[in-house]
């Protein structure tokens, strides 16, 4: 499932709970028959099943998972002897107890229920989407929510067959995981019963249903049936998805060798959607924003997003689905494979992305989610439906695809992938864990990938990998006939763990990794593998070199150190002697020893003036990455006039070279690069040129959407609104309702809540709490309070709403605000937020709001070591801007 980054909310469900709700052992389900009949109207269904399976020994009752379902009739038995069953229902636990009066003896038998549930509105389980036109009959079951839609074994481990037939109204029609076999009318009139092909044997998690007029566009790849489908406003935006996902999966089908695994696939757009999407089997569910766009108008990031997005979904299918993790610990297994995954047919089918460099931004912005000292291992604990939904987070994500990325480097890709197609043909159809991985691994490389493995995915936080010291010296080599002096390097390498708390650094802590290092020393481009593996160790590179880059190809989880000697030695060789990925890697190596006060932030600055030639845009995204912490909560607010002028003097001279708008052929990646330094110079520079620039653009972006690139169109409204009217304010609200496309909606809605004054951001509030918002977009409330101009208004209003904002969330989503009290940068908002959210009692909050005080405290730290830096920086800059700042 691709969780939305922005927020996270809906991975962030709960975390207490006991061992009770793992189900008993004793029965195992084979196959299920299924039968739903929707009431759109009146938001039930009822349902009628059959499971087929197998005891382990005899018994007289069986436990089932079951939540917001009431039970009609239940019998167990066989064709020859059914019995009645009494059902003991335990809603705390979700579960139900089917008991009968005598045992059920060992071997197969059935279970056969007839029950009734509601179509919910809170986005999880069988539930109800909408437009303006009608409703729609939908499932969301990741993680532990088929229970809502029908009594099961709702656990990764009990893989079974399901056939599933669905009765809907004459003019619906239904998409659920398997092909429609057949079409009959009834039960009755108006109504018609759709029977769906059998599923693989899957998790219950992977079943999917949707019913409504559900328009799709059609294609295929290597033999496979595709369709897109959305509601039919949103028809005409869904050819590019299409485009895409032929392209992966051809992609996919040479990296496997085990091709597709199913008969056809569905991808399926919903206007209500609490993730980014989810990859049921053969039948994708998405939110909307990120598989409809206008192909012709929409930005780089959107095609971006619907590539990256249908890469991950599409990883799944063989990632989670053919092979699933046996329990949700591990649940790395299923993100972290995808999340790593999805790069690779990005790069084969647009190059010119480079999303190769993306790979790098996303270790180093899994590196700073890992540096608290609140963070989970990889490998977590958790048994109940509220612990497993706080595993769905950066660490399940981002970190695991970083350390698979790190082996992937070190045994090599063809290595790498060998091992992943035998362990994918080895646990096919079935589950498996952490363990089965890297033993494959292992045995694949014959290379110790069980251990290096073993101690990134069951410790915490990362490791820093200081170079202590390089020497040049001479090894006498003794060969068959004579002796041979040769140059060496001689390189001490260190380990301890990071933390961005300067003291919890310097105090230290007991980790141990065993971390495969790659040098490169200086003049070479070759790389050589070190395994370190003890708290310090001396390794040798022949030759002798004026410094050793500990992190050649950036692939490395770690952050690496070095002297200010050696530091200031290769950030002058950044251009000429470093890959852009390396020097990715690189900055956030330096950015976070500033964090820590190892590294002055006018040192850091300084690596980026000696940078100002870079024009790749991932690199830049990175040297820019900063400004806005700089800004609003680092700088003081004396001192804020002349980091706007260092910003100008920086970015004006790229800007310049990069024009206001696109050229005739283009790249996507300059492309890119005009609207992100557009938006920084703007924001954090206050450009007076492109303050009035943006301005200019937000009138013609209202007049016709069509005119203006849409990523430039959304840093313009943002940046007019952090200065707007309540006019400008009334105009915005009025296109963002009148939006044609999901990407002109959201630069509105999104810009909404830049605006200054509580005011506004009390109509942002209401509105946001209002029938015109949907609650899969709670999310935005986050932009308030990131609006560091209003920041205090905006919590005082979060708090009074917050009864409002619960009841619109639900139980499920609502555990998920505390990550918010991770917005300030304040002692006095910190302790309130924690006050605030502790005293809520939210299920699953604790883990969250613990990381996020440690965020909070890391920020106010940086403040306390690099305002004064920050000032002495500045104080050094000449008095008057370059002649080029003349408008």
């Amino acid at each position: 499932m691709k969780r939305l980054v922005v927020l996270a909310l809906c991975g962030l469900f709960a975390s207490s709970g006991v061992l009770a709700q793992r189900l008993p052992e004793n029965v195992v389900p084979d196959s299920y028959d299924l039968k739903f009949e929707p009431d759109l109207a009146t938001a039930t269904f009822a349902g009628d099943e059959t499971i087929h399976v197998h005891l382990q020994k005899s018994a007289t009752s069986i436990v089932l998972n079951s939540a917001e379902i009431e039970f009609k009739e239940v019998w167990i038995g066989s064709a020859d002897f059914k019995q009645a069953a009494a059902v003991t229902k335990d809603d705390k636990n979700e579960t139900a107890t089917l008991t009968v009066p005598s045992a059920v003896p060992a071997g197969p038998a059935d279970i056969h229920i007839r029950f009734t549930g509601i179509l919910n509105d809170k986005l999880r389980g069988f539930y109800l989407s909408q437009t303006a036109r009608r409703r729609y009959a939908v499932t969301q079951f990741e993680a532990t929510d088929a229970r809502r839609a029908f009594p099961s074994f709702d656990e990764p481990a009990y893989k079974a067959v399901f056939r599933v037939a669905l009765v809907v109204d004459k003019g619906d029609t239904a998409i659920s995981n398997g092909k429609i076999v057949s079409d009959t009318p009834g039960p009755g009139s108006g109504k018609h019963t759709l029977q769906f092909s059998d599923s693989p044997k899957m998790s219950s998690y992977l079943v999917a249903m949707m019913v409504g007029d559900f328009a799709c566009i059609q294609g295929g790849a290597d033999g496979i049936p595709i369709r897109v489908c959305a509601v039919p406003e949103k028809k005409d935006l869904l050819s590019y998805a299409l485009l895409s996902a032929e392209n992966i999966l051809k992609f996919y089908d040479t990296y496997y060798q085990i091709k597709y695994p199913y008969q056809k696939l569905d991808i399926i757009a919903f206007p209500d959607f609490s993730a980014g999407a989810m990859e049921n089997v053969a039948a994708i569910t998405y939110r909307e924003t990120l598989l409809t766009i206008d192909d012709k108008n929409a930005s780089v990031d959107a095609h971006q997003a619907v590539v990256a997005v249908l890469a991950h979904e599409m990883a799944h299918m063989w990632f989670g689905d053919l092979v699933t993790m046996k329990w949700w610990d591990d649940i790395w297994l299923n993100e972290g494979f995808a999340t790593w995954m999805s790069f690779k047919p990005t790069e084969a089918w647009k190059p010119e992305w480079h999303f190769e460099r993306g790979e790098i931004q996303e270790t180093g912005a899994s590196l700073s989610t890992d540096s608290i000292a609140s963070v989970r291992a990889i490998r977590a604990k958790a048994e109940t439906p509220a612990e497993i939904g706080t595993l769905f987070d950066g660490i399940a994500y981002g970190k695991a695809a970083s350390v698979l990325r790190m082996v992937e480097a070190y045994v090599g890709p063809e290595v790498f992938r060998k091992g992943a197609n035998a362990y994918l043909e080895k646990h096919a159809y079935a589950n498996a864990t952490a363990e089965d991985f890297w033993n494959q691994m292992a045995a694949t490389s014959e290379k110790p990938v069980d251990g290096i493995m073993a101690s990134f995915i069951q410790q915490s936080g990362a490791p820093l990998v200081t170079v202590v010291k390089t020497e040049c010296g001479v090894k006498v080599v003794q060969s068959a006939r004579h002796k041979k002096k040769m140059s060496v390097t001689q390189v001490t390498l260190s380990q301890e763990r990071y933390f961005a708390d300067a003291a919890k650094l310097t105090a230290g802590s007991q980790e141990i990794w065993r971390i495969p290092v790659s040098l490169r020393p200086a003049g070479s481009k070759d790389a050589t593998y070190v395994l370190l593996a003890q708290r310090q160790r001396t390794f040798e590179l022949p030759g002798c070199a004026a410094w050793v880059y500990a992190n050649a190809g950036g692939r490395g989880y770690y952050r690496s150190n070095y002297d200010a000697a050696t530091l200031a030695k290769m950030s002058a060789e950044l251009e000429a002697s470093f890959s852009p990925e390396e020097r990715i890697h690189f900055l956030g190596d330096e950015w976070a020893m500033v964090r820590v006060g190892r590294l002055s932030v006018g040192d850091y600055l300084d690596t980026l003036e000696k940078m100002k030639a870079e024009r790749s845009r991932a690199v830049v995204g990175v040297m820019m990455g900063r400004f806005g912490e700089l800004h609003d909560t680092i700088v003081s607010a004396a001192e804020r006039p002349a980091f706007e002028k260092w910003v100008r003097e920086f970015l004006r001279p790229m800007a310049t070279e990069l024009g206001e708008s696109p050229t005739p052929g283009e790249s996507d990646d300059r492309r890119g690069l005009r609207s992100d330094v557009f938006g920084t110079l703007a924001s954090y520079g206050r450009d007076p040129q492109l303050l009035a620039r943006s301005r200019a653009l937000v009138e013609q972006y209202m007049r016709d959407p069509n005119s203006v690139e849409a990523a430039l169109a959304g840093n313009a409204l943002n940046v007019s609104a952090l200065d707007g009217t309540a006019e400008l304010y009334n105009r915005y609200l009025e296109h963002m309702k009148t939006a044609k496309t999901p990407e002109e909606y959201y630069n509105y809605f999104g810009a909404l809540t830049q605006f200054p004054g509580a005011d506004l951001a009390k109509r942002t509030m209401d509105l946001t709490l209002g029938p015109e918002v949907k609650n899969q977009d709670l999310f935005f409330l986050g932009g308030l309070l990131g609006n560091v101009d209003i920041q205090p208004a905006a919590w005082e209003l979060f708090k009074s709403n917050f009864p409002a904002i619960k009841e619109k969330a639900g139980a499920s989503l609502s555990a998920g605000f505390a990550a918010l009290a991770g917005s300030f940068c304040d002692e006095k908002l910190r302790d309130d937020s924690q006050d605030f959210f502790s005293s809520q009692n939210l299920p699953g909050s604790e883990r969250p709001l613990q990381n996020a005080k440690d965020h909070v405290n890391a920020c106010i730290e940086l403040r306390s070591l690099q305002q004064a830096n920050l000032s002495a920086y500045l104080k050094k800059l000449p008095a008057k801007e370059s002649a080029n700042a003349n408008h």
